[in-house]
């Protein structure tokens, strides 16, 4: 089942297509959500769902710009529009089939929810 969710803000809609894991589907569940986006560094921004995703059954997060993933120990989930270092507490939700390149000036508030 190909499950998508557009993440709109400031400048635009960015679609994500989700995997199919336990933390994808616990994201899923929550939406429509409208959060606060942090930056983080220099190649990610991170907002934080309203629950914990459970990531058992969760691959952990490979690729670069245009991943979706988790955090674990913090509890945000990652929009990357850089490369990163793999490690073992970031979990893979998805990527960016549209608008990747918007990720890096989300500002303020985004609303989140399951595209159509």
């Amino acid at each position: 089942m190909n499950r998508r969710i557009e993440v709109t803000g400031n400048n635009g809609t960015v679609v994500f297509e989700l995997n199919d894991s336990e933390a994808a589907d616990d994201l899923w569940a929550q939406l429509p959500l409208n959060v606060a986006v942090e930056n983080f560094s220099n190649n990610e921004k991170i907002f934080y769902p309203e629950n914990d995703l459970h990531t058992s059954n969760t691959p952990l997060a490979e690729g670069g710009a245009g991943t979706l993933a988790y955090y674990m120990p913090w509890g945000n989930v990652v929009m990357f529009y850089g490369t990163f270092n793999p490690n073992s507490s970031l979990y893979g939700l998805g990527r960016a089939v549209r608008g990747a390149d918007l990720i890096s000036s989300f500002s303020g508030t985004l609303r989140i929810e399951k595209a159509e």
